[in-house]
Parts: C-alpha cells; structure tokens; sequence
C-alpha cells in the first residue's frame, strides 16, 4: 500500500471507504480508469475532514453511476448531461460526484462550456485552482499514485490559493464567488498572481454574466461551509452578494443568526450521518429579513424550482410539530429520547437548535448529538452478530437497536472512590533538630 493510500484511508470514515470499494470493483469491471480528484485529495493532503467524493473515469461515467446505482444502495440525484456529472447519494450520508475525464472550452464569460473527453492530466489542468487539480489513481497498476500537474501541493503547504490558468477567472465566472469560500473555509491566502487576475475580471464586469442557476448551486455549497456567514459578509463587501439580490446588505444579511448557527453545528457529531440537509436552513436565513417581494426577487435571480423555493418555508411549520412532540412527558429515558430524533431530518432538529424557545427541547436535542448518538455508534455490529442478527436482514437492525437502547438506558458504573495514600514514614534517626538553633 502506497503512503497515500494509507494517508487516505485514515481520513475516511467507514461509509465512505465502502463506496470508494465499490468504485474500483465497478471501474475495473468496466476496464476504464478511475480516479479520486479534487476535494478529496485536497482535504487529505491538508489534513482536513473529506466532506465529499469526487471521482473522474476516463471512459463513459454515466454508465458506471447506472450501474453502482443498480448493484448498490447509491441513489442518483443530479445528471450534468454537458459535463458528463453524476451526483449520487449512498448510506452513511456519503455524497459522490462522478464524472468523465473532460476539457472544457468556453466562447464567452459564464457561456455554456463546450465539453470534449480528455486525459486525466488535461482534465486536472482545466480546474479552477491547483489545489483542486490534485488527483489519486484507484487502478491496481498505479494504485495510490498522485497526480499533481499545477504543483497544487506545494501550494497547500504553502496556504496559497492559485489559479489553474490566466483565464480561469473569466471563463467561469462563478469562481470569483468559489475562490472566496475557500479563501474562508481553509484560511489560506490567495497568491499575488490570482489576486491581480481578480481585480482584472472585475474591472471588465465579468461577474455579470454569471448564469442565474450558476449562483443557485453555488449558494447551496456556502451552505455547506463550517461558517457561511462570514463567507457571506466578504461577499457583500466585495460588492457580489447584490448580484444575487441587492436587498442582501446590512442588517438584512441576518449575520447573528449566521453566526448562531455555526455554534450549533459545533456540537454535531463528525462521520456520522445526520439525515442533515443545511440548504433549507441557510436559505430560511438568508431570507428571513427579507420583505415578500425581495424573496421573490432573489427566487428568480437564482433561478430556483418549485420545491427548491418552498423548502424554507415548510421548515418552520414541520419543526413546530417536531417541537411539541419532543416536549412529550413521556419522553423519560435517553433511549426514548433517542427514539425520538434519530429518524427525524436532522435539519428540523438543527433549526430547534437555532429557533426553539424551550429550554428542554433545547437540552434533549444537544444530548443526543453529544451523548446518545455517539454512544449508539458504539454498539459493535459483533455484537449483533452473536445475539443472532446477520448483516443486511431486518432482524439485525432490529438487534441493533435493542442493543442501543439498552446501552443508553444502563446506568454508568459506579467507580469506588481511590484509597487514601498511606501517611509518609515518620523519620526516627538521630535526635530532632531545632530548625532556629544556630551551630
């Protein structure tokens, strides 16, 4: 095993290692070559958590999505018919990105990009920014091999964000915005190079011809972000957040409200899934101080669907059924308590978090982030195993859960207080001194 590999898995959770073993067997059956790029290789490399998978097949990527789709529990949520992208959800909340190795070329800022197969080197070398062109082959001849051909791992050592190319920022304009994010979320400096490009393509408005869905999804991923607040205000005072909707300024940006929320999501659990969706959240906030008509202005200037539009607004009205539920008196134990939360959408118990007014639902949800969820982790599936259950039968689950139950209900052992340490010996040579006495 190469020290990359060995680097990788140590930063995966259990979820997603099973998902990455799916892809090389899916890959290798297919004879195409496989991947893992971008943010995955980065957040390794850096030493941060790896949020999400991003894989590129030099080969038909779509038809190895339908078939995981088919063979495994992974469930396809976004086709990118022009980028050849799939997005895909799979158990354990572990969100994956595949898609085919590509050069991009763009006839104009923000246009539709004309997109042709390519190599992984050409594809890495077409990303936005070197520490995103970071690639580690999954193919058995060169498993654990690093692909870096803009050097963007001497640029992580050295916190520098740098552009791929001179054009990067006009091309696709909604890099300004991404540049930003990760300006915030890694706290890294952006290189003097990049800084002048950006200044540049302000000064020639390239900004301006961002397409209106191009925002939607980038608000989406700030809203992923530890602290989408502050990637907000620095959007604001680099005067792009108005393109979205110039209402967002001021005391409209609702930034307290931000900064709660990013003390809450300091107390969810890391690498276990939380059925958590933050985008009806961030977006419940981002509109909160807006008037009606400026939320229809900013519906329209991100170009969001039906469902995408209504979900912050159904937020409220299902976390106050929630609320009531979770106030119950016959909520008594952890386990009844865990019972409760551990199948609802993890974004209504994070929106008690920020809304709820009652001390006690407050207390009952931050127990079963710190305590109760974590110690159901803990239950080990041998356990189950030897009370009767085999893995991927109903019967097991239902072990499983009893096994949980019990755990969080059995009250913690008692450790007998320590022994008083004997006296010191009393010290009986020699006659006893008077410490004043002079000789």
């Amino acid at each position: 095993m190469s020290d990359y590999m060995f680097m990788l898995e140590n930063h995966l959770t259990s979820d997603q290692f099973g998902v990455i073993s799916e892809m090389e067997a899916a890959a290798a059956q297919a004879r195409v070559n496989l991947f893992l790029t971008g943010g995955a290789v980065r957040d390794m490399l850096g030493g941060f958590p790896i949020r999400d998978l991003d894989f590129t097949i030099e080969g038909n990527a779509a038809k190895i999505a339908k078939s995981i789709e088919q063979k495994s529990n992974g469930k396809i949520l976004t086709v990118d018919e022009n980028r050849k992208c799939t997005e895909m959800l799979f158990p354990g909340g572990v969100t994956v990105e595949i898609g085919m190795a590509r050069q991009e070329r763009y006839a104009k800022p923000g246009g539709k990009p004309r997109v042709t197969p390519a190599t992984i080197h050409e594809d890495l070398r077409g990303r936005d920014f070197t520490i995103n062109a970071l690639g580690l082959s999954l193919n058995r001849g060169s498993r654990g091999l690093l692909l870096d051909p803009t050097n963007g791992l001497g640029d992580l050592e050295r916190k520098e964000i740098r552009a791929t190319g001179n054009y990067s920022l006009y091309e696709n304009p909604i890099r300004l915005f991404r540049m930003i994010r990760f300006k915030v979320r890694l706290g890294f400096h952006i290189a003097e190079r990049t800084r002048m490009q950006y200044e540049n393509a302000r000064l020639a408005e390239v900004e301006k011809h961002i397409a209106a869905r191009s925002f939607y999804q980038e608000l989406t991923q700030i809203a992923k972000e530890p602290n989408p607040g502050e990637v907000l205000q620095i959007l604001e005072h680099e005067k792009l957040l108005q393109l979205i909707s110039p209402a967002l300024t001021g005391p409209n940006l609702n930034l307290a409200a931000f900064q709660k929320l990013q003390k809450a999501r300091q107390i969810l659990p890391f690498g276990i899934d939380l059925h958590l969706d933050y985008v009806p959240v961030f977006f419940y906030l981002l509109e909160e101080k807006l008037s009606p008509k400026d939320r229809v202005a900013l519906i329209k200037h991100t170009a969001m669907t039906h469902g995408e539009a209504s979900a912050p607004a159904g937020l409220e009205a299902k976390a106050r059924k929630l609320e009531k539920s979770l106030q119950s008196a016959k909520l008594q134990k952890p386990s009844q308590i865990y019972q409760a939360m551990v199948n609802a959408p993890g974004e209504l118990l994070l929106f008690l978090l920020l809304k709820s007014q009652q001390r006690l639902v407050q207390d009952r949800i931050k127990n079963y982030y710190q305590k109760y969820l974590p110690a159901a982790q803990e239950v080990p599936e041998a356990d189950v195993i030897s009370a009767g259950g085999t893995p991927g039968t109903r019967k097991f689950q239902k072990i499983r859960e009893s096994l949980i139950w019990a755990r969080l209900d059995a009250r913690p052992k008692k450790t007998p207080p320590p022994e008083p340490a004997p006296p010191p010996p009393i010290a009986t040579t020699g006659p006893a001194r008077n410490p004043m006495h002079r000789q």
